[in-house]
């Protein structure tokens, strides 16, 4: 799979398509991507430079939802899998899965990098976050294997990641290696039951993750291991489907001139396909060392030939479906779709002294402070998402004015919160992974320790309240969406209940299930 550069599909990449037999495209939101009608003119050229006859290539996207959208603002914006895992209901998450590959194939988008099947066990995993259902396996496959089935009855090709399960760590394989410790035993209870639910459901591609497992090596990536590519998906798993490697940039593996090596071992693993970046150097270095490869025999044919086969079949099963129109995007059933959703994550975890709903007097003044958006990890689209909560909650009540704060609130910013927040008679205060981010969790202290009736709200992961435990009004949203924020809004001045029930268990204070309902 290569990348590129642009809103246009450059020469050296047309020709890549006509000459070099490459797999497909991966677009990727800040290089290729402007509205909805640029997006299916580039695809469509993507399609035209095909050799004649050819079936369609892949053209692939990370269009997660929630924290990860790679198609922008112009799809409709579906808060993500922690969402779906507060609402725990598999038939809303085919429906959210089933509209959301009808806008990539009218977009000319035929595979979703999606499901997520890593479990949010650790909640200091920085690259996880909201794109995990939740923490309990058996839940999370059954939400996995929905959209699965969501995806490829409107004809895109699902992609079940990050295989084995990259959940348990606390490092960011955009960044270095994770370990993720667990033994064979260990996973086959709990990292595989999501990835075997997702093949049930008919899963037509796996990503492989860079992480490494104890007792694997020395420092063996799981993508590159035929331990797991051979013995364990496609021996015990018995996955006959397309394999694809996690991005060949992420400093999880070997960078520069070395990364040719990583790249045949990922071959040699048994993994079909390599997803490649936009460096116009890397792939002229990758596809250099890939022909020196197969011409001194490190690439079995036989392997070469099973790839072929099952990307054959891949691409001529997604030749089957027409491309519907550009009008199903954003069309008033999927914003429904997406206010249902949000309206039905929505998780109370706290209301000790009974504030909520909200019943402000109507000359009350209400602060709404937080920071801007920010990306913690380049698996996310946070940075392009303007904050709404303000506006959604001005929109019903007059009085409420926005502090809005750096990305990172430094000393002066925070020292100064107190006096700001005097004259207000009630305060929402969101944060963002306070647990992971001490500017965060000291914001929310300075927020609690003005005095003013305060809601505190985790406006991504639902760990939060582990950073601020005095909070005593408490709300989990999932996400920073727009929808989620309405949602949020409505919640909170009881225009609707709260039914979002926690996907994860926070520290054994609060176990995964719980929820509060405040209707007055």
């Amino acid at each position: 799979m290569i990348a590129f550069v642009g809103t246009e599909l450059p020469p050296s990449a047309a020709r890549r398509i006509r000459e070099r037999g490459i797999a497909g495209v991966t677009i990727f939101r800040v290089h290729n991507v402007v509205d909805p009608p640029q997006i299916r003119r580039l695809t469509g050229a993507i399609q035209e430079a095909r050799p004649d006859g050819a079936p369609p290539l892949l053209i692939a996207v990370d269009q997660e939802g929630g924290q990860l959208v790679g198609l922008g603002e112009g799809t409709t914006q579906f808060a993500g899998a922690m969402a779906l895992g507060a609402t725990g209901d598999d038939e809303l998450a085919e429906r959210v899965a089933g509209a959301t590959a009808r806008e990539l194939r009218a977009l000319g988008v035929n595979v979703d990098y999606a499901p997520v099947c890593d479990l949010a066990d650790n909640p200091a995993n920085p690259a996880l976050g909201i794109r995990s259902f939740g923490d309990d396996p058996e839940a999370v496959g059954m939400l996995a294997a929905a959209t699965v089935r969501g995806l490829q009855r409107d004809g895109v090709a699902a992609t079940a990641k990050h295989f084995p399960g990259a959940g348990d760590t606390a490092a960011d394989p955009h960044h270095e290696l994770p370990l993720v410790p667990r033994t064979n035993a260990e996973l086959a209870e709990r990292e595989l039951v999501p990835f075997r639910a997702a093949l049930a459901a008919g899963a037509r591609m796996v990503m492989t993750g860079h992480f490494a497992l104890p007792g694997q090596g020395d420092d063996l990536p799981t993508s590159l291991s035929a331990a797991i590519v051979r013995d364990l998906l496609r021996g015990q798993l018995m996955f006959d489907g397309v394999t694809v490697t996690d991005a060949l940039d992420m400093r999880a593996l070997a960078q520069g001139s070395a990364q040719i090596v990583d790249a045949i071992a990922a071959l040699r693993a048994g993994e079909d396909v390599l997803l490649g970046t936009p460096d116009e150097a890397a792939l002229e270095r990758l596809e250099e060392g890939l022909v020196q490869a197969q011409r001194r025999g490190l690439i079995d044919a036989a392997d070469d030939a099973g790839a072929k086969r099952r990307l054959d079949d891949l691409r001529r099963w997604l030749g089957r479906y027409d491309q519907p129109p550009l009008d199903v995007i954003g069309s008033g059933e999927h914003q429904a779709l997406a206010a249902e959703l949000a309206r039905r994550s929505i998780t109370l975890v706290r209301n000790d002294d009974g504030l909520l709903p909200l019943k402000p007097a109507a000359d009350a003044r209400i602060a709404v402070v937080q920071s801007v958006p920010a990306d913690l990890t380049p698996a996310d689209t946070s940075s392009t998402v303007a904050p709404t909560l303000a506006s959604a909650l001005r929109r019903r009540l007059a009085g409420v004015e926005e502090i809005l704060l750096p990305a990172t609130p430094g000393e002066g910013d925070i020292a100064g919160l107190g006096e700001r927040l005097a004259p207000f008679d009630l305060v929402v205060a969101g944060t963002f992974s306070a647990h992971l981010q001490p500017a965060q969790a000291a914001l929310a202290a300075a927020v609690l320790a003005s005095g003013s009736p305060t809601v505190t709200v985790a406006l991504r992961t639902p760990w939060d309240l582990l950073a601020y435990p005095s909070a005593r009004t408490h709300v989990c949203s999932y996400g920073i969406l727009p929808p989620s924020m309405e949602a949020l809004a409505a919640a909170l001045l009881g225009e609707a209940p709260f039914v979002g029930r926690l996907p994860v268990d926070i520290a054994g204070l609060y176990p995964r299930g719980h929820g509060l309902t405040a209707w007055g």
